[in-house]
């Protein structure tokens, strides 16, 4: 017999079941980064229906209230909502009552007012939920002259309830949002707490918030920031720019660079740090959307170069992120970062001509952001590159302080090799500068472009080998035994052995070593401790460089001395210990075998000398017992 096969049924619909006591855990935990965002989202939604309203009937006040006490209480003026609306907006999870289905807004008349609104994710009520169990919504629509006041009561476990008050209740549309803090939550809803809130995330709300405390104290929340009130000095002016720095960031800025993007809806400024800052350590910046705090933490909002600034700004074309705790990355963002950057050039490029001491002590302290902009800007690095401290064979000088002496500048590739040359470099006259700091090799490689005539040369080790005096043959052909006993002894280290005349005479000998020499060394020795495939790869690598140099000074006293010596074993002990010395006073790390090298010298030195005191001296007499 046949199996019959089930008949296919047609589909059912159904709706999704939500856990509000989970969604509150969530938004808490993970969305919202604190519990202190429920006043943000109260003052939010009162700021949109206050713009929802005034969009209805221009010239509607717009005022905010929050009361504090054993009840939170925040009112507002704004368009309200209606029975239809309570159902269709607090009672839905991600519905905004600033756009429908399709994106649009709802109500007649408010198309035009969309894009000034700060919500739209329809969630921001349920943060209250972090701080209270229940929510009480009392509400009366503007949209009807003789709408009732409806009463919306939600509870953290998903029950809510509405009715229908009389009008009288509210005397005036609007909304008024009532919540009892819970125990665990006094941290954050307690009066001077709000009142600290209120100001940090309102502060530049342009519609009247006031926080009245339980004594019945008033307090003024918000207030015009300095780029949108009138000065009547530039002085004054600054002043007021700076009194609002120290007020933000606790910091007397070095200067200030007005923000203005109308094209972006922004404005604000930007303050000039006064002390030196790490690249790595991005400032954040302050963004406000539409009046709104969205984060204090954005480094995004400037290029990553200008990490000796501060800003504050208020826009309206930055989108934020779900939480509104952040800035989303998209091509708004990219191209009012790459805005603000072109901003910040002019205002350095215009400090030349406008303030050149100012110019002079912003780079003291911020030169290496001023570096790292001039590589890339043609225009900037023609203006700042004289002012621009390089270390060099001459101090800590500007590049065209440096091309006037020498019209060759030699770039070392590390900090290391311009330590082992400076001084020798410097009794030779040869114009060395250190390449090893970010970005200033790159930048030093550039000058011929700004002065003509200028030559710059990668130092190599024989360039300074090439301008050492070398020594007479005679006094070379008697250290002849000392130094090939030497070139023995340092030659497997990868190092050949040179006699030279040079200044000073206090530097008993030189180490010249480049970076493609060390790898060298370090791939030989890798090579020769390991085995098998990974051998075989290490000598595949293998490159043909020059060796390092241990370079001896003929002139100093110690090194005449040691040419003398003839006995083998103290011959080797010295070479060990000049060779050591080099290494140290080149100032780069030493490997474990050269530091072996240099305590293995040592106790030869102190071993030859101790044997020698314990023999007379030629021609001595014995010492006599007493």
């Amino acid at each position: 017999m046949s199996q019959s096969q089930p008949s296919e049924t047609s589909p059912t619909n159904h709706t999704f079941q939500v856990d509000l006591r989970g969604l509150v855990d969530l938004l808490s935990h993970h969305l919202y980064s604190s519990p202190r965002v429920y006043l943000r989202e109260l003052l939010q939604n009162a700021v949109d229906a206050i713009t929802a309203r005034q969009a209805l009937t221009p010239g509607a006040a717009g005022t905010i209230t929050v009361r504090t006490g054993e009840t939170l209480t925040i009112t507002d003026t704004g368009i309200g909502l209606s029975e239809a609306d309570v159902h269709r907006f607090l009672a839905t999870i991600g519905r905004s009552s600033k756009r429908s289905v399709d994106g649009a807004l709802d109500g007649a008349g408010l198309d035009a007012a969309r894009g000034e609104f700060i919500g739209q994710f329809g969630i921001g009520l349920l943060a209250c939920f972090v701080v209270a169990d229940e929510i009480t919504v009392l509400s009366r629509s503007a949209a009807d002259p003789a709408a009732p006041t409806v009463e919306w009561r939600g509870h953290s476990d998903g029950r809510y309830t509405i009715r229908t008050l009389p009008s009288a209740t509210l005397p005036e549309p609007g909304t008024t949002v009532k919540l009892v803090p819970r125990a665990d939550s006094a941290e954050w809803t307690g009066p001077q707490q709000v009142v600290s809130l209120a100001r940090h995330y309102g502060g530049l709300l342009r519609h009247h918030v006031t926080v009245i405390d339980p004594r019945g104290e008033s307090h003024r929340i918000n207030a015009a920031p300095p780029w949108e009130q009138t000065h009547r000095s530039p002085l004054a002016k600054r002043e007021a720019y700076t009194g609002y720095c120290r007020e933000l960031f606790d910091f007397t800025p070095l200067d200030t660079i007005e923000l203005d993007l109308p094209a972006a809806g922004l404005r604000g400024v930007a303050y000039v740090m006064p002390t030196t800052v790490s690249p790595a350590q991005r400032a954040g910046h302050r963004v406000h959307l539409k009046g709104m705090l969205l984060t204090d933490k954005a480094p995004e909002l400037l290029p990553e170069w200008a990490f000796f600034l501060r800003c504050v700004v208020d826009t309206t074309s930055l989108r934020p992120t779900a939480s509104r705790e952040s800035l989303y990355e998209d091509g708004t963002l990219s191209a009012v970062r790459d805005a603000l950057g072109d901003r910040i050039r002019e205002w350095l490029t215009g400090l030349a001509a406008r303030d050149p001491a100012l110019l002079h002590r912003f780079i003291d302290t911020h030169h290496l952001a001023v570096k790292a902009l001039a590589r890339h800007d043609d225009e900037l690095l023609r203006i700042v590159l004289p002012w621009l401290p390089f270390e060099t064979t001459d101090g800590n000088v500007t590049l065209e302080e440096f091309a006037r002496t020498h019209p060759t500048l030699l770039v070392t590739r590390s900090v290391e090799e311009f330590r082992q040359v400076a001084p020798i470099a410097s009794a030779a006259g040869l114009g060395v500068v250190n390449g090893g700091y970010t970005y200033d090799r790159d930048l030093v490689h550039r000058l011929p472009e700004i002065r003509p005539g200028t030559t710059v040369t990668v130092l190599d080790p024989t360039t300074v080998t090439a301008h050492l005096d070398a020594v007479d043959p005679s006094a070379e052909l008697r250290a002849a035994a000392f130094l090939a006993i030497a070139r023995e002894t340092i030659g497997v280290h990868d190092c050949d052995v040179v006699l030279r005349d040079f200044q000073p005479v206090t530097a008993p000998a030189l180490l010249l070593d480049n970076r493609d020499a060390r790898h060298e060394r370090t791939r030989s020795s890798l090579a020769a401790e390991s085995d098998g495939l990974w051998a075989d790869i290490l000598g595949s690598l293998r490159e043909e460089t020059p060796r390092a140099q241990l370079v001896l000074n003929h002139l100093n006293p110690l090194v005449r001395q040691a040419l003398t010596i003839a006995e083998r074993g103290l011959a080797i002990t010295t070479a060990e210990a000049l060779y050591g010395q080099a290494l140290l006073l080149s100032r780069r790390p030493l490997r474990a075998s050269e530091t072996a090298l240099l305590n293995r010298a040592f106790i030869g030195l102190l071993t030859h000398a101790m044997h020698q005191s314990g023999e007379a001296a030629p021609g001595s007499e014995p010492r006599k017992e007493m």
